[in-house]
């Protein structure tokens, strides 16, 4: 069969499924609707968890830049891994001891002021929409490549699908699903770099394949990649080109983010116990890893794929009517364009004034199994992990938005006395205003898909982190001092990527920014911003009430359920 008549049944299957699951775990409370009862077994957390947190960024995105820039994009990997370790062990338990529906709920209370809650509300709505616009641009490129259509109509198509079934079920409704995207995307992902593995290796495990020795040869895949790549005019796969500063800049933002992030937190309000909590964040972790550990893998194989494939084996172009077929599928999405440069009707791809391909970096997952050759079940089941990483985040950051609007900006601020219906009705709509104002930034993205989501983690750590970190572990922590840190962080953290990803991109060089810092990596800056001024005005302003400082003191104590619940 066709790829296209392939990619039709498995995503009708994988979509009928997510569908069936809304429908019959349908959201009837706000309770249901906001933390799905909290009733969820800490393993199907887990799942969904991971399936939450394992967007297009990671599915699609990471394993391509890391692909495109070799050592370098290795940042994303241990950022965004050591932050959920981070996340488990110093954030969870304490957050799901508190009890609130949200991050802005819990910096209302901890906080005791509707000003501090407001605050958090704009950066919770603010940190996911950012967030919300990648994963936008991820269901495009899927849609584009597999409906062959024009990504901007991918684009248009996924905000349509992400409507019905995100908006219907709420957090009883997307959790459940995500335990079924997590199954679609983890297998997805798997079986053709277990494929891929075995084609150029001989090594059936991908992670153990990396560091192997080519099938037939004695030269290892790295030391391959780093040949090809050299004699190509690109830097060596295993060399870095960023400094140091600039790594542990993007890597804090990236591990701090995540710790921040509202749609991951919320995640640990849907178990019964404060224990559940730890459980879940554990299995969280195991099932992020079987992604992140064969991420690198993919990368390497496919980079040795693309380059020959187009290249040919003499390493001297293609002639353009024996282009490989990914090529000629993929140009039609616009995501692929070859220029023939010198006339000689051949493509060559490279990375000085030779190169005639201009190749995004998204597509590079999702066109793996192309690249190998492998049957075409394979692309098509690689398409239906793509939706599945890229609509689960997205789901899980529209009830963020929707329910910041309706829970914590109406009914604890302008609305008090709304009734659970009007709430409901309020958060739909809500989600519906973000789907068009997130697929408008899919269609014109400020950067490729990974790079949207770590401007997203900047923000988050640059404004929450250390407002729920001193929330915690510093009682005396008034609400000045978090609400002129929080403003601080975000103002500043929003100002460096917009001034260098909008306003003036061609500036946007190691030379122009600040102590070496880029974009991705300035939210550590933003946040260690955030907590100077929190400290320095919290010196000066009043203390925090008795009741506060003990409400602190007890959620450092592990007992207790900690049900959530409305103050």
């Amino acid at each position: 069969m066709e790829i296209q008549t392939w990619t039709f049944i498995l995503v009708g299957i994988t979509f009928a499924l997510y569908i069936g699951i809304a429908i019959w775990a349908r959201a009837g409370s706000t309770s249901e609707f906001y933390v799905a009862g909290g009733g969820v077994h800490p393993v199907a957390n887990g799942m969904a968890t991971a399936a939450d947190w394992m967007s297009a960024a990671s599915f699609i995105s990471m394993a391509g830049i890391i692909s495109f820039i070799g050592y370098d994009g290795g940042v994303y990997l241990m950022g965004w891994t050591g932050g959920y370790v981070l996340l488990a062990l110093c954030l969870a338990p304490y957050l799901r001891k508190f009890g609130q529906f949200t991050v802005p709920d819990f910096i209302g209370e901890r906080y005791y002021s509707k000003t501090a809650r407001m605050v958090a509300v704009f950066c919770a709505i603010f940190v996911s929409f950012t967030y919300v616009a990648g994963q936008m641009r991820g269901v495009g490129v899927v849609f584009a490549r597999f409906l062959e259509v024009d990504i901007n109509m991918g684009i248009i198509i996924g905000m349509g699908i992400v409507f019905f079934y995100a908006v219907l079920g709420g957090m009883k409704g997307i959790t459940y699903t995500q335990v079924a995207q997590f199954c679609v995307l983890i297998f997805a992902f798997l079986v053709p770099a277990i494929f891929t593995s075995i084609m150029i290796t001989g090594n059936p495990v991908p992670q153990l394949g990396l560091g192997s020795t080519i099938s037939g040869s004695e030269t290892y895949v790295l030391d391959k990649l780093d040949g090809l790549t050299t004699e190509l005019g690109f830097t060596a796969y295993t060399d870095g080109s960023k400094s140091m500063v600039d790594v542990f800049f993007i890597c804090a933002a990236l591990m701090v983010g995540t710790a921040g992030l509202p749609h991951v937190i919320i995640r640990f309000f849907t178990v019964p116990r404060v224990k559940d909590a730890r459980i879940s964040a554990g299995w969280a972790l195991l099932f992020i890893s079987m992604l992140y550990t064969t991420a690198p893998s993919v990368a390497a194989f496919a980079r040795v794929n693309m380059i020959e494939t187009i290249n040919g084996p003499d390493m001297k172009g293609v002639a353009a009517e024996q282009a490989p077929s990914w090529v000629t599928n993929w140009e039609k999405t616009g995501l692929v364009k070859w220029e023939d440069k010198n006339n000689d009707g051949k493509m060559f791809y490279s990375g000085d004034e030779r190169n005639e391909m201009n190749i995004n970096r998204d597509i590079i997952v999702l066109a793996s199994p192309e690249l190998a050759s492998l049957p075409n079940w394979v692309v098509a089941l690689l398409a239906a992990g793509g939706l599945a990483a890229a609509l689960s985040t997205a789901a899980g950051l529209l009830l963020v938005i929707s329910t910041s609007i309706s829970h914590d900006l109406l009914k604890k601020g302008f609305k008090p006395n709304m009734t659970d219906k009007q709430e409901l009705l309020a958060a739909r709509v809500g989600a519906a205003v973000a789907i068009v104002g997130a697929g408008y930034l899919g269609i014109n993205p400020p950067g490729f898909v990974a790079q949207v989501v770590a401007f997203s983690f900047g923000l988050a750590a640059a404004s929450f982190f250390p407002a729920i970190i001193l929330g915690i572990f510093y009682k005396k922590m008034n609400k000045e001092g978090a609400i002129a840190g929080m403003i601080t962080g975000i103002a500043f953290t929003a100002s460096y990527i917009i001034y260098f990803k909008f306003i003036n991109p061609a500036a946007s060089t190691p030379e122009n920014w600040w102590f070496g810092i880029s974009p991705e990596g300035i939210g550590t800056l933003g946040m260690c911003l955030n907590f100077v001024v929190s400290i320095v005005v919290n010196k000066f302003t009043a203390e925090v009430p008795k009741d506060v400082q003990d409400m602190v003191e007890s959620i450092r104590y592990p007992k207790g359920a900690g049900e959530a619940h409305d103050h």
